[in-house]
């Protein structure tokens, strides 16, 4: 979900689009409006074919939206912040900053999407009953979401993580056994033997002349590397428990005046230490961060003459820790907003820096010892 755009804000929280999404729209919008409806009620006009596909592709979305929204609220009633929304080829996902810290949080935000799914489809069946004798197109549209939105809910609920389903699970034997690695693997593996199944069952759909086992072996393959990558987030998260930042931090960390000239920074800093991140301080005060970024986005006549001080991101703009901060709280700071390194603060005073690389070398150090 490289590329999106934000299309709007609903209870604050971000609507965006992935660029996946138009190639899914405009593909679903082709099967609606060139097969499903035209053998359904081969009587209706071509433009009307056309006009009730991407109605019902729009509303189609629109009911994903709401599956992702009902999650989102209820995480934000637990405590948790809601980044985005993205639409994208496979659905809908909720970008939230930490994963639930209790079983029950778990459940009960796991539950209310294929609820919220279920409840979308009572309406879209009200709503066709209203519309009998009123107009067909429309009623037809309906009765198409109506199901579907079923079929969600039912899909959901299949026990396979990470979808609701395998979330329930995840909840429920986490609740038993209070051991969240244990409950998440067991998950994983679930939602990863599901995954095979709708690969297998797709390449049968391909090899007896049906093409939606493409579609199939897509969701399956996007399942499986959700499920590892699950798991594997869980795995991180328990080998940070317990460290503070004073534990992961870079003592051994260069600084450089904010009134250094964007030139000299490059030449004597830059190129000859070769490293790409810098702490800018007066007097032992953070000042803020210059990076290589900072000066390519400066214009090279101005090198001879811009200051450190004048293209760093000042401290006001940065993301601070202090020295007793959680190793896991740090992790989920450097990537819900998309940075690489925050400086570690001992009150007033510079400690040291950390980088998401020293991060993901500790990781990999207490993995390769097994620890």
């Amino acid at each position: 979900m490289k590329y999106s755009w934000r299309i709007g804000k609903i209870f604050g929280i971000d609507i965006r689009i992935d660029s996946s999404w138009i190639v899914i729209f405009i593909l679903f919008t082709w099967v609606l409006a060139g097969n499903y409806f035209p053998q359904t009620y081969p009587h209706w006009t071509r433009t009307l074919y056309w006009v009730i596909g991407t109605i019902t592709s729009l509303l189609l979305f629109a009911s994903v939206l709401g599956h992702e929204l009902a999650h989102s609220v209820v995480a934000i009633k637990q405590g948790e912040k809601v980044r985005s929304i993205t639409l994208f080829i496979l659905g809908g996902v909720a970008q939230i900053n930490e994963e639930p810290n209790q079983p029950l949080k778990e459940f009960t935000m796991s539950s209310v999407g294929p609820l919220s799914s279920l409840a979308i489809a009572l309406i879209f069946f009200i709503v066709s009953i209203l519309l009998r004798g009123v107009s067909q197109p429309l009623r037809a549209s309906a009765i198409y979401l109506a199901i579907i939105n079923v079929g969600l809910a039912v899909f959901n609920l299949l026990p396979g993580f990470p979808m609701d389903g395998g979330r329930i699970l995840r909840s429920i034997i986490w609740k038993i056994t209070g051991d969240l690695k244990k409950a998440t693997r067991i998950a994983s593996n679930t939602g990863q033997a599901f995954s095979f199944l709708l690969i297998f069952l797709g390449i049968l759909r391909i090899l007896g002349g049906n093409l939606s086992g493409l579609w199939m072996i897509l969701i399956g393959w996007f399942l499986h590397s959700a499920a590892v990558r699950g798991y594997e987030q869980v795995v991180v998260k328990t080998m940070l428990e317990g460290l503070k930042a004073e534990d992961l931090m870079n003592k051994e960390f260069e600084t450089v005046s904010s009134f250094l000239i964007v030139q000299n920074l490059v030449d004597d800093y830059i190129l000859k230490k070769k490293e790409r991140v810098f702490l800018v301080s007066d007097n032992g005060g953070l000042k803020g961060i210059v990076c290589l970024e900072d000066v390519k986005e400066t214009p090279r006549e101005k090198w001879t003459s811009a200051t450190v001080g004048e293209i760093m991101t000042p401290r006001e703009k940065l993301e601070a820790v202090s020295l007793h901060d959680n190793g896991n709280q740090i992790l989920n700071s450097l990537t819900a907003k998309d940075i690489h390194q925050v400086p570690v603060m001992d009150g007033e005073k510079i400690a040291g820096i950390i980088c998401r690389t020293d991060i993901l070398r500790f990781l990999q150090l207490r993995s390769e010892l097994g620890v």
